[in-house]
């Protein structure tokens, strides 16, 4: 599904259009996604992975639209995407259906502005009424600024997956898995 087009000001002055990225916007999807895996680990993906597929990235963006329950929420400063979210059903089986897992990726110039909770803020609302009861992620242990976000936001931290990522320096690093029960939100 698309979600209701809104405008936002950033405490800096900037006007982003929150809106639904479609299978129209796949080229921005795929620049910006591969932009974020190059600005910082917090990916799951490196750049040396390789690029991602513009085919698939169409796919999943029509999926999206055409679901009555998953959707995007995705940030553009005029015709740019700077940030992209997505909540998908955990599995469409029954027993999973009132779960939703979110993904959420923002460019580096544009964090710390406010920008992720008017996405998550947005996410949560729309996956509410979309029928979710709760919304689950996963999160580096080291990312304090998205963990504090999320925090805030009203995601509760339930659980660890350690040594979940390990880095090009042959580091590793936590993964932190939050749930939002959304009838309390």
């Amino acid at each position: 599904m698309r979600i209701k087009e809104r405008i936002i000001i950033l405490p800096n002055g900037k006007e982003i259009t929150l809106k639904s990225a479609g299978a129209e916007d796949a080229m921005k999807v795929k620049l910006h996604r591969e932009a974020t895996a190059k600005e910082t680990h917090f990916m799951a993906r490196e750049p040396e992975d390789g690029p991602f597929n513009l085919e698939r990235i169409q796919e999943g963006l029509a999926s999206f639209a055409e679901s009555d329950r998953n959707f995007m929420v995705n940030a553009y400063l005029d015709d740019e995407l700077v940030g992209d979210l997505g909540v998908s059903v955990v599995r469409p089986l029954v027993k999973y259906l009132h779960r939703g897992n979110l993904g959420m990726s923002i460019r580096q110039e544009y964090t710390d502005m406010g920008l992720g909770s008017f996405m998550m803020k947005t996410a949560l609302e729309q996956a509410k009424e979309n029928g979710f009861e709760q919304v689950e992620l996963g999160v580096y242990s080291d990312n304090l600024g998205a963990r504090h976000m999320y925090t805030k936001m009203g995601f509760a931290e339930y659980g660890m997956n350690p040594r979940a990522f390990k880095l090009k320096d042959g580091t590793y690093v936590d993964e932190i898995i939050m749930v939002n029960f959304l009838d309390t939100y």
